[in-house]
């Protein structure tokens, strides 16, 4: 294998030098390739411990799928740590270091918004380490500036985007064949339709996204919301939410004096009936459910149609990861068309790409063939970027302190 490996990289030189590039260019790229064999080589025999959200099966079985694929492929073991939070990541790994364990717990954590803003600014995080990825290049950071901005924090090489996500509703369309397009609307709608509406409880994401969701809307100017948060920001832009918030309890599911655990207990009760409308972070969740049998034909997902909440989602690894090389590696293979493509399946997860399909390989292009199924959303409507990462802990305390139960 030694001999092959040199061959390899001088027909992988003069490829470069026959694409036009420099000298100089093709001498940067082959330093690239021979620095990520070292990564891959010192990764070989090591343990990623992945700290990753379990709350979804098809999730939990696409990183088993993962795992399979890395051990076989470059000898390195994955194990997934189910975990139900990040933020519990975040304190431990924040422990550690007030401890000064520099052999940490975790070696890559799938993480976005405030816990990577708390990571970045504790030094909590290794890196810059996404660019040296080769499967990074693939990535689409000029289509999708998520992907190198995280609730408007830029990332700076500190973690790598895995997935993209975008708020979406559901409504059972024999029931609601025109469901409610903007914040007015489902207020109008939850008034005609009394205990039929409901959102989790914040600091669930999907109910603290669902408030900056009210926010953004019930604010045309929306520089502030792309600051770091300041006092008087925060009351100026916040008081039309509590009044809108005011409004719409009474009309929710036991008129606001409780709430669904989680975007899960939403779509059930859609399911049982209960609820007129749900939400999630995931275009694809309802053709997912649909699809197993969960929940009937007949739902369909939408966005309001002036847009609603996106972001990328990503993986980062901590300062004192044992097997950053490792995890290195793992990351790189996440961003691979073959583990995005199946992660976009929706019969698999349904979880868009990062990628820039367009500019793939024809073959790696057919990966990503367009798959329809009911339940998906037909229409997209614009992606509109996450506030700040530092308004959400202002909102959910005080939404937890005016409203929590």
């Amino acid at each position: 294998m030694s001999h092959i490996l040199p061959s390899l990289r001088r027909r992988h030189a003069l490829a470069l030098l026959g694409s036009g590039l420099s000298l100089a260019s093709v001498n940067k790229a082959m330093a690239a390739d021979s620095a990520w064999d070292a990564i891959a080589k010192v990764a070989r025999g090591q343990t990623v411990y992945f700290n990753a959200w379990a709350g979804s099966e098809p999730i939990n079985a696409y990183i088993r799928w993962a795992g399979q694929q890395t051990l076989e492929r470059f000898g390195v073991r994955l194990e997934h740590v189910k975990i139900g939070d990040a933020a519990d990541v975040v304190k431990r790994v924040r422990n550690e270091k007030a401890a000064d364990k520099q052999d940490g717990t975790v070696d890559l954590v799938w993480i976005n918004g405030k816990n990577f803003l708390a990571m970045k600014r504790e030094g909590l995080l290794y890196g810059p380490f996404a660019s040296k990825l080769p499967n990074f290049a693939l990535v689409d950071v000029r289509g999708l500036p998520t992907t190198v901005l995280d609730f408007a924090e830029p990332v700076m090489g500190m973690e790598a985007p895995w997935g993209m996500a975008q708020l979406t509703f559901m409504v059972d369309g024999k029931l609601t064949p025109k469901p409610p397009q903007s914040s007015s609307e489902l207020l109008a709608f939850a008034k005609s339709n009394p205990g039929r509406v409901s959102y989790p409880h914040p600091p669930d994401f999907h109910g603290t996204t669902l408030l900056k969701q009210f926010l953004l809307d019930l604010n045309p100017a929306r520089d502030a919301f792309y600051l770091p948060v300041t006092p008087e920001a925060f009351a100026k832009t916040t008081a039309p939410l509590w009044s809108y918030l005011d409004a719409l309890h009474p009309q929710l599911w036991r008129e606001g004096k409780q709430f669904v655990n989680n975007a899960a207990s939403a779509r059930q009760m859609l399911a049982d009936g209960e609820l007129r409308w749900a939400l999630t972070f995931n275009p694809n969740d309802a053709a997912n459910e649909i699809a197993a049998g969960r929940l009937r034909a007949s739902v369909i997902s939408y966005q309001f149609a002036s847009g609603t909440i996106g972001n990328s989602h990503f993986v980062a690894i901590p300062f004192n990861a044992p097997a950053k090389s490792a995890a290195m590696v793992v990351t790189n293979f996440l961003l691979s068309p073959e583990a995005q493509a199946r992660k976009a399946d929706i019969t698999i997860w349904g979880d868009p790409t990062v990628l820039a399909v367009n500019q793939l390989k024809p073959a790696e292009q057919t990966l990503f063939g367009a798959k329809s199924a009911p339940g998906q959303v037909h229409n997209a409507a614009p992606a509109i970027p996450e506030p700040h990462g530092s308004w959400m802990e202002p909102l959910e305390k005080e939404w937890l302190k005016r409203y929590g139960v």
